[in-house]
Protein backbone atom coordinates (compact mmCIF):
# COMPACT_ATOMS: atom_id res chain seq x y z
CA UNK A 1 0.00 0.00 0.00
CA UNK A 2 1.35 3.40 -0.86
CA UNK A 3 1.81 5.80 2.06
CA UNK A 4 1.26 9.07 0.24
CA UNK A 5 0.00 12.39 1.50
CA UNK A 6 -3.59 11.90 2.62
CA UNK A 7 -5.91 12.37 -0.31
CA UNK A 8 -8.11 15.46 -0.37
CA UNK A 9 -10.61 13.75 -2.68
CA UNK A 10 -13.53 12.67 -0.55
CA UNK A 11 -15.70 11.64 -3.50
CA UNK A 12 -17.04 8.08 -3.12
CA UNK A 13 -16.83 7.60 -6.86
CA UNK A 14 -13.61 6.68 -8.62
CA UNK A 15 -12.63 6.07 -12.24
CA UNK A 16 -15.09 3.73 -13.86
CA UNK A 17 -17.55 3.99 -10.98
CA UNK A 18 -19.73 6.77 -12.38
CA UNK A 19 -23.37 6.02 -13.18
CA UNK A 20 -22.53 6.26 -16.88
CA UNK A 21 -20.02 3.43 -16.52
CA UNK A 22 -22.70 1.14 -15.13
CA UNK A 23 -22.60 -0.92 -11.96
CA UNK A 24 -20.05 -3.77 -11.86
CA UNK A 25 -21.53 -7.22 -12.20
CA UNK A 26 -22.04 -8.64 -8.73
CA UNK A 27 -20.15 -11.85 -7.99
CA UNK A 28 -22.07 -14.86 -6.83
CA UNK A 29 -22.47 -16.36 -3.36
CA UNK A 30 -21.58 -14.49 -0.20
CA UNK A 31 -20.29 -11.43 -2.05
CA UNK A 32 -23.53 -10.97 -3.98
CA UNK A 33 -25.72 -11.27 -0.89
CA UNK A 34 -23.47 -9.02 1.19
CA UNK A 35 -23.14 -6.31 -1.47
CA UNK A 36 -26.85 -6.27 -2.25
CA UNK A 37 -27.69 -5.83 1.44
CA UNK A 38 -25.20 -2.98 1.81
CA UNK A 39 -26.39 -1.37 -1.40
CA UNK A 40 -29.97 -1.40 -0.10
CA UNK A 41 -28.89 0.07 3.26
CA UNK A 42 -26.82 2.73 1.50
CA UNK A 43 -29.68 3.67 -0.82
CA UNK A 44 -32.12 4.01 2.08
CA UNK A 45 -29.69 6.17 4.08
CA UNK A 46 -28.83 8.40 1.11
CA UNK A 47 -32.48 8.85 0.18
CA UNK A 48 -33.25 9.85 3.75
CA UNK A 49 -30.56 12.55 3.52
CA UNK A 50 -31.78 13.70 0.11
CA UNK A 51 -28.53 12.55 -1.55
CA UNK A 52 -27.78 10.59 -4.71
CA UNK A 53 -27.16 6.88 -3.83
CA UNK A 54 -25.63 5.89 -7.17
CA UNK A 55 -22.11 4.98 -6.03
CA UNK A 56 -21.29 1.42 -5.01
CA UNK A 57 -21.12 0.71 -1.26
CA UNK A 58 -17.94 1.11 0.78
CA UNK A 59 -16.87 -1.54 3.29
CA UNK A 60 -14.43 -0.82 6.10
CA UNK A 61 -12.14 -3.77 6.94
CA UNK A 62 -10.24 -3.52 10.23
CA UNK A 63 -7.49 -5.47 12.01
CA UNK A 64 -5.31 -4.54 14.98
CA UNK A 65 -1.98 -5.87 16.14
CA UNK A 66 -1.98 -7.23 19.68
CA UNK A 67 -4.37 -9.37 21.68
CA UNK A 68 -6.78 -9.86 18.76
CA UNK A 69 -4.05 -10.89 16.30
CA UNK A 70 -2.52 -14.29 17.07
CA UNK A 71 0.39 -15.00 14.76
CA UNK A 72 -0.09 -11.51 13.26
CA UNK A 73 -2.44 -13.28 10.83
CA UNK A 74 -5.26 -10.71 10.84
CA UNK A 75 -3.14 -7.60 10.39
CA UNK A 76 -0.97 -9.35 7.77
CA UNK A 77 -4.06 -10.39 5.81
CA UNK A 78 -5.61 -6.90 5.77
CA UNK A 79 -2.26 -5.38 4.83
CA UNK A 80 -1.86 -7.89 1.98
CA UNK A 81 -5.36 -7.15 0.66
CA UNK A 82 -4.49 -3.45 0.59
CA UNK A 83 -1.26 -4.07 -1.29
CA UNK A 84 -3.01 -6.31 -3.81
CA UNK A 85 -5.72 -3.68 -4.39
CA UNK A 86 -3.34 -0.72 -4.71
CA UNK A 87 -4.72 1.00 -1.61
CA UNK A 88 -3.59 4.56 -0.81
CA UNK A 89 -3.18 6.13 2.60
CA UNK A 90 -5.91 8.71 3.30
CA UNK A 91 -5.58 9.27 7.03
CA UNK A 92 -4.28 8.26 10.45
CA UNK A 93 -5.58 7.99 14.00
CA UNK A 94 -2.58 8.89 16.15
CA UNK A 95 -3.75 10.54 19.36
CA UNK A 96 -1.10 10.35 22.11
CA UNK A 97 -3.85 9.53 24.58
CA UNK A 98 -4.60 6.16 22.98
CA UNK A 99 -1.22 4.46 23.53
CA UNK A 100 1.05 3.37 26.36
CA UNK A 101 4.47 3.90 24.79
CA UNK A 102 6.12 1.52 27.25
CA UNK A 103 3.88 -1.22 25.84
CA UNK A 104 3.55 -0.10 22.20
CA UNK A 105 6.93 1.52 21.75
CA UNK A 106 7.74 3.96 18.95
CA UNK A 107 10.36 2.78 16.47
CA UNK A 108 13.45 4.46 15.05
CA UNK A 109 14.20 3.95 11.36
CA UNK A 110 16.38 5.43 8.63
CA UNK A 111 14.61 7.04 5.71
CA UNK A 112 16.47 8.60 2.81
CA UNK A 113 19.62 9.27 4.77
CA UNK A 114 17.98 10.65 7.92
CA UNK A 115 16.55 9.00 11.00
CA UNK A 116 12.96 9.37 12.13
CA UNK A 117 10.64 8.24 14.92
CA UNK A 118 7.59 6.22 13.89
CA UNK A 119 4.86 6.47 16.51
CA UNK A 120 2.17 3.84 17.04
CA UNK A 121 -0.94 4.75 15.06
CA UNK A 122 -3.87 3.36 13.13
CA UNK A 123 -3.71 3.95 9.37
CA UNK A 124 -6.65 4.22 7.00
CA UNK A 125 -6.34 3.29 3.33
CA UNK A 126 -8.78 3.54 0.43
CA UNK A 127 -8.98 1.01 -2.41
CA UNK A 128 -11.36 0.74 -5.36
CA UNK A 129 -10.91 -2.79 -6.76
CA UNK A 130 -11.88 -2.66 -10.43
CA UNK A 131 -13.93 -5.86 -10.55
CA UNK A 132 -15.35 -5.98 -7.02
CA UNK A 133 -18.87 -5.06 -5.97
CA UNK A 134 -17.65 -2.70 -3.22
CA UNK A 135 -15.05 -0.05 -2.49
CA UNK A 136 -12.76 -0.66 0.50
CA UNK A 137 -11.55 1.34 3.47
CA UNK A 138 -8.76 -0.71 5.04
CA UNK A 139 -7.84 0.08 8.64
CA UNK A 140 -4.94 -1.45 10.54
CA UNK A 141 -2.69 -0.46 13.38
CA UNK A 142 -1.86 -1.19 16.99
CA UNK A 143 -4.63 -1.95 19.46
CA UNK A 144 -4.95 1.14 21.69
CA UNK A 145 -3.98 0.95 25.36
CA UNK A 146 -6.34 3.62 26.67
CA UNK A 147 -9.64 5.43 25.97
CA UNK A 148 -11.26 2.67 23.96
CA UNK A 149 -14.65 4.36 23.86
CA UNK A 150 -13.13 7.54 22.42
CA UNK A 151 -11.07 5.49 19.95
CA UNK A 152 -14.16 3.57 18.85
CA UNK A 153 -16.06 6.83 18.34
CA UNK A 154 -13.10 8.18 16.32
CA UNK A 155 -13.04 5.13 14.02
CA UNK A 156 -16.82 5.15 13.48
CA UNK A 157 -16.70 8.89 12.77
CA UNK A 158 -14.13 8.20 10.04
CA UNK A 159 -16.48 5.51 8.71
CA UNK A 160 -19.37 7.97 8.53
CA UNK A 161 -17.19 10.62 6.86
CA UNK A 162 -16.32 8.11 4.14
CA UNK A 163 -19.91 6.87 3.62
CA UNK A 164 -19.12 3.37 4.90
CA UNK A 165 -22.10 1.03 4.51
CA UNK A 166 -20.73 -1.93 6.50
CA UNK A 167 -17.66 -3.06 8.40
CA UNK A 168 -15.70 -6.30 8.75
CA UNK A 169 -13.67 -6.84 11.94
CA UNK A 170 -10.82 -9.32 11.46
CA UNK A 171 -9.09 -11.24 14.23
CA UNK A 172 -7.08 -14.37 14.95
CA UNK A 173 -7.04 -16.52 18.08
CA UNK A 174 -5.14 -19.52 19.44
CA UNK A 175 -7.08 -22.78 19.49
CA UNK A 176 -6.81 -26.57 19.68
CA UNK A 177 -6.51 -27.13 15.93
CA UNK A 178 -3.84 -29.04 13.96
CA UNK A 179 -1.48 -27.24 11.60
CA UNK A 180 -1.94 -30.02 9.02
CA UNK A 181 -5.59 -29.23 8.30
CA UNK A 182 -7.22 -26.14 6.75
CA UNK A 183 -7.22 -23.24 9.20
CA UNK A 184 -10.78 -22.74 10.52
CA UNK A 185 -12.18 -19.29 9.75
CA UNK A 186 -15.64 -18.29 10.88
CA UNK A 187 -18.05 -15.38 10.39
CA UNK A 188 -20.55 -14.00 12.89
CA UNK A 189 -22.71 -10.90 13.24
CA UNK A 190 -25.06 -9.23 15.70
CA UNK A 191 -27.04 -7.98 12.69
CA UNK A 192 -30.10 -10.22 12.29
CA UNK A 193 -30.43 -9.42 8.58
CA UNK A 194 -26.81 -10.38 7.93
CA UNK A 195 -27.23 -13.59 9.91
CA UNK A 196 -29.98 -14.60 7.53
CA UNK A 197 -28.40 -13.27 4.33
CA UNK A 198 -24.98 -14.87 4.93
CA UNK A 199 -26.26 -17.90 6.86
CA UNK A 200 -24.04 -17.09 9.84
CA UNK A 201 -24.61 -17.12 13.59
CA UNK A 202 -24.82 -14.50 16.27
CA UNK A 203 -21.55 -14.38 18.25
CA UNK A 204 -21.74 -16.66 21.30
CA UNK A 205 -18.46 -15.76 23.03
CA UNK A 206 -18.64 -14.26 26.52
CA UNK A 207 -15.60 -12.99 28.39
CA UNK A 208 -12.75 -10.49 28.01
CA UNK A 209 -12.70 -8.83 24.61
CA UNK A 210 -10.40 -6.76 22.44
CA UNK A 211 -10.92 -3.61 20.42
CA UNK A 212 -12.39 -5.57 17.49
CA UNK A 213 -15.11 -6.90 19.77
CA UNK A 214 -15.86 -3.41 21.06
CA UNK A 215 -16.00 -1.99 17.53
CA UNK A 216 -18.23 -4.80 16.25
CA UNK A 217 -20.74 -4.36 19.07
CA UNK A 218 -20.73 -0.56 18.95
CA UNK A 219 -21.21 -0.52 15.18
CA UNK A 220 -24.13 -2.92 15.46
CA UNK A 221 -25.70 -0.79 18.19
CA UNK A 222 -25.35 2.24 15.92
CA UNK A 223 -27.15 0.45 13.09
CA UNK A 224 -24.03 -0.08 10.95
CA UNK A 225 -23.96 -3.65 9.53
CA UNK A 226 -20.93 -5.41 11.01
CA UNK A 227 -19.40 -8.85 10.42
CA UNK A 228 -16.66 -10.43 12.54
CA UNK A 229 -14.16 -12.77 10.86
CA UNK A 230 -11.92 -14.91 13.05
CA UNK A 231 -9.26 -17.48 12.18
CA UNK A 232 -8.19 -20.20 14.64
CA UNK A 233 -4.41 -20.78 14.85
CA UNK A 234 -2.73 -23.89 16.32
CA UNK A 235 -1.75 -22.80 19.81
CA UNK A 236 1.51 -24.77 19.75
CA UNK A 237 2.79 -22.65 16.82
CA UNK A 238 1.08 -19.36 17.59
CA UNK A 239 4.03 -17.05 17.05
CA UNK A 240 4.27 -14.72 14.06
CA UNK A 241 4.30 -15.10 11.16
CA UNK A 242 1.41 -17.46 10.50
CA UNK A 243 0.99 -17.43 6.70
CA UNK A 244 -1.44 -20.36 6.58
CA UNK A 245 -3.88 -18.46 8.81
CA UNK A 246 -3.25 -15.28 6.83
CA UNK A 247 -4.20 -17.16 3.67
CA UNK A 248 -7.40 -18.49 5.26
CA UNK A 249 -8.45 -14.94 6.20
CA UNK A 250 -7.62 -13.59 2.75
CA UNK A 251 -9.76 -16.26 1.12
CA UNK A 252 -12.68 -15.50 3.40
CA UNK A 253 -12.38 -11.83 2.49
CA UNK A 254 -12.25 -12.77 -1.18
CA UNK A 255 -15.51 -14.68 -0.85
CA UNK A 256 -17.25 -12.00 1.19
CA UNK A 257 -16.13 -9.01 -0.88
CA UNK A 258 -15.98 -10.58 -4.35
CA UNK A 259 -12.23 -9.97 -4.70
CA UNK A 260 -9.71 -11.89 -6.76
CA UNK A 261 -6.27 -11.66 -5.16
CA UNK A 262 -2.89 -12.94 -6.25
CA UNK A 263 -2.09 -15.21 -3.31
CA UNK A 264 0.78 -17.14 -4.89
CA UNK A 265 3.44 -15.76 -2.56
CA UNK A 266 1.33 -16.36 0.56
CA UNK A 267 0.53 -19.89 -0.65
CA UNK A 268 4.26 -20.62 -0.96
CA UNK A 269 4.91 -19.19 2.50
CA UNK A 270 2.04 -21.26 3.97
CA UNK A 271 3.38 -24.47 2.42
CA UNK A 272 6.89 -23.74 3.70
CA UNK A 273 5.48 -22.92 7.15
CA UNK A 274 3.59 -26.23 7.30
CA UNK A 275 6.68 -28.20 6.22
CA UNK A 276 8.70 -26.47 8.92
CA UNK A 277 6.17 -27.36 11.62
CA UNK A 278 6.07 -30.95 10.30
CA UNK A 279 9.86 -31.15 10.74
CA UNK A 280 9.62 -29.85 14.30
CA UNK A 281 6.87 -32.34 15.15
CA UNK A 282 8.90 -35.25 13.78
CA UNK A 283 11.70 -34.40 16.20
CA UNK A 284 9.39 -34.61 19.23
CA UNK A 285 7.23 -37.72 19.59
CA UNK A 286 5.08 -36.08 22.27
CA UNK A 287 4.15 -33.22 19.93
CA UNK A 288 3.65 -35.63 17.03
CA UNK A 289 1.19 -37.69 19.11
CA UNK A 290 -0.63 -34.53 20.17
CA UNK A 291 -0.97 -33.35 16.57
CA UNK A 292 -2.32 -36.77 15.59
CA UNK A 293 -5.01 -36.55 18.28
CA UNK A 294 -5.97 -33.09 17.07
CA UNK A 295 -6.18 -34.38 13.50
CA UNK A 296 -8.48 -37.22 14.52
CA UNK A 297 -10.75 -34.86 16.47
CA UNK A 298 -10.85 -32.36 13.60
CA UNK A 299 -11.55 -34.99 10.96
CA UNK A 300 -14.38 -36.43 13.04
CA UNK A 301 -16.05 -33.08 13.68
CA UNK A 302 -15.63 -31.83 10.10
CA UNK A 303 -16.84 -34.99 8.35
CA UNK A 304 -20.46 -33.79 7.91
CA UNK A 305 -19.30 -30.38 6.64
CA UNK A 306 -18.36 -31.41 3.10
CA UNK A 307 -21.53 -29.54 2.18
CA UNK A 308 -22.84 -28.21 -1.11
CA UNK A 309 -22.27 -24.67 0.22
CA UNK A 310 -18.55 -25.32 0.84
CA UNK A 311 -18.11 -26.94 -2.58
CA UNK A 312 -19.96 -24.06 -4.25
CA UNK A 313 -17.73 -21.50 -2.53
CA UNK A 314 -14.58 -23.22 -3.73
CA UNK A 315 -15.96 -23.43 -7.28
CA UNK A 316 -16.88 -19.72 -7.26
CA UNK A 317 -13.33 -18.86 -6.17
CA UNK A 318 -11.97 -21.00 -9.00
CA UNK A 319 -14.19 -19.27 -11.56
CA UNK A 320 -13.15 -15.80 -10.36
CA UNK A 321 -9.52 -16.71 -10.85
CA UNK A 322 -10.25 -18.02 -14.34
CA UNK A 323 -11.94 -14.71 -15.23
CA UNK A 324 -9.28 -12.45 -13.70
CA UNK A 325 -8.01 -10.06 -16.42
CA UNK A 326 -4.33 -10.07 -17.25
CA UNK A 327 -2.40 -6.96 -16.22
Amino acid sequence: MSEETPSQDSSPEGPGDSPEAGDPALPEGFAQRFAEHLRASQTAAATGRGEDPRSRPTVMVLAFEGWNDAGAAASSAVRAVGQACGAELIGKVEDDGYYDYQFSRPKVRSNGGHREIVWPSTKIYRARPAHAAVDLLLVHGVEPSFRWQAFTADILTRAAENDVSGIILVGALLADVPHTRPIPASLSSEDVALQEILDIDEPSYEGPTGIVGVLAHTAAQAGLPAVSLWAAIPHYVGQAPSPKAQLAIMRELEDLLGLTLDESEVVEDAEAWERGVDDLAEEDTEIADYVKRLEEATDTSNLPEASGEAIAQEFERYLRRRKRPEN
